[in-house]
């Protein structure tokens, strides 16, 4: 879906940073943990929790894509590279290879992300940051099936939830937002931290909005904390979520508010709230004449 569900499309990304800015894994992070108790990075991750555009779903990966000579596996995060030492030294240099070509391309690139991924999980099946780079770059391919049943992977073989957002959006891909909704309250979701929890009720209120429930939509959404003189690093989303259900729910007075709110926040331009506002002054305009 685009930017009408209500998620902040990317305007400028750090490939190689989570949505906190931190760098992934990919880039050269040490990742910290393998457990449900701590804070582990994945391998590859992106930007923001987006659907993908609909034209990326045109063109699948490239099943015969060679392992990248420029990439070096020393980049990759230390709990990621402990997995590659259970693999032969050949195998597990390829792998760390298309692992790091995977994390630098998932931003501009996801289809071709997905390819090396998929390549290193040929030989690397078992490796739960393999699966989760698969997992990552099909989620953003907008490939809905593949993520799912690779981030439930990467779930049943680490005890971690982190991804529960991605799992409960692919269940909207898939044109089940009522599942989307079961994983959005289950006793998971309690469990997340405050940043997943704010990105899961930001999919929650859109498969709200995909049942046609606006009000619920806005519900869930004011219950995520909206509080704009508290921004913390998720507050962007949340805003620009929660102007765009205002719009659709007929609200636009209320929405360019939020919208405004946005990018008084949004130093970086990483959304386009500048271009909507743009827009309903344009249309209040058009109204006027």
């Amino acid at each position: 879906m685009t930017a009408n569900d209500g998620r902040p499309p990317r305007r400028r990304g750090g490939v190689g940073q989570d949505r906190s800015g931190r760098a992934a894994p990919g880039a050269g992070a040490a990742g910290q943990r393998r457990g449900p108790a701590a804070d582990r990075q994945p391998p590859v991750q992106p930007a923001t929790h987006r659907r993908p555009s609909p034209q990326r779903r045109t063109i699948g990966p490239d099943p015969e894509i060679a392992s990248p000579e420029d990439s070096d596996p020393s980049l990759l995060a230390d709990d990621v590279r402990a997995e590659l030492r259970t693999l032969s030294a050949d195998n597990a240099e390829r792998v760390g290879r298309h692992l790091v070509a995977a994390g630098l391309l998932l931003e501009e690139d996801p289809v071709r992300a997905l390819s090396h991924a998929q390549a290193a999980r040929r030989t690397a099946a078992r490796l739960p940051a393999v699966r989760e780079a698969v997992g990552l770059a099909a989620y953003l391919s907008g490939q809905w099936q593949v993520a799912l049943t690779e981030l439930r992977a990467v779930r049943r073989m680490t005890g971690d939830s982190r991804h529960l957002p991605l799992l409960a959006d692919c269940e909207r891909g898939l044109g089940r937002p009522d599942r989307a909704l079961v994983l959005a309250r289950s006793s998971e979701a309690a469990q997340l931290g405050r940043a997943e929890r704010v990105e899961l009720r930001i999919v929650e209120a859109g498969a709200r909005r995909d049942l046609g429930q606006l009000e619920a939509a806005l519900n869930v959404l004011q219950d995520a904390g909206l509080a704009p003189e508290q921004a913390a690093g998720w507050s962007i989303r949340l805003w620009y979520a929660y102007a765009d259900t205002l719009l659709a729910a007929g609200r636009p007075d209320e929405a360019r508010n939020w919208f405004e709110a946005v990018v008084g926040a949004d130093e970086d331009e990483l959304t386009d709230a500048a271009d909507r506002i743009a827009a309903l002054d344009g249309e209040t305009t058009a109204d006027g004449a």
